[in-house]
């Protein structure tokens, strides 16, 4: 899962694919393309709003993301158009390029739409985020729990 700071939209991501997919057989995580808060806990308004939704995601910290991330993952969920272009300049290969995958096409095939970035706004845009990614991740879900039997 990989947005710009990986404080907001991919930590969510992070948390709430986690909790629908069992931990022995899948791993999941969550980086940012800029290293602005290497180190850090997800902003208070998208730990606020997991736990809301009965998810905890404050244990989590924000790490940016690197080459070494398509050799770790089978899958690179993106959340915006610039984070697609951010992690395709880092690719080496066509193999690294067809893991990377806009979020939200889950739901909407090939439309390209990017989840909104609520850092600027405020708290009802990081419910609006929850929503969807709660949406899209339920679809990825039982993807790869159908590819994993």
């Amino acid at each position: 899962m990989v947005c710009l700071g990986n404080i907001c939209r991919s930590p969510l991501a992070e948390g709430l694919l986690a909790s629908k997919l069992p931990q022995d057989k899948f791993l999941v995580d969550s980086a940012g393309t800029g290293n602005y808060h290497v180190g850090r806990q997800p902003d208070a308004r998208s730990i606020a709003t997991a736990e809301k939704n009965g998810l905890s995601i404050a244990q989590q910290r924000a790490r940016q993301f690197t080459p070494r991330d398509f050799d770790a993952f089978d899958y690179i969920y993106v959340m915006d158009n610039s984070n697609y272009d951010d992690v395709i300049a880092l690719a080496k290969n066509e193999s690294h390029k067809q893991k990377v995958d806009l979020i939200l096409n889950a739901l909407f095939p090939g439309d390209n739409v990017d989840v909104p970035d609520p850092y600027y706004g405020l708290q009802n845009g990081f419910d609006m985020v929850y929503e969807m990614l709660d949406e899209a991740t339920d679809i990825i879900a039982q993807r790869l729990l159908e590819k994993s039997s």
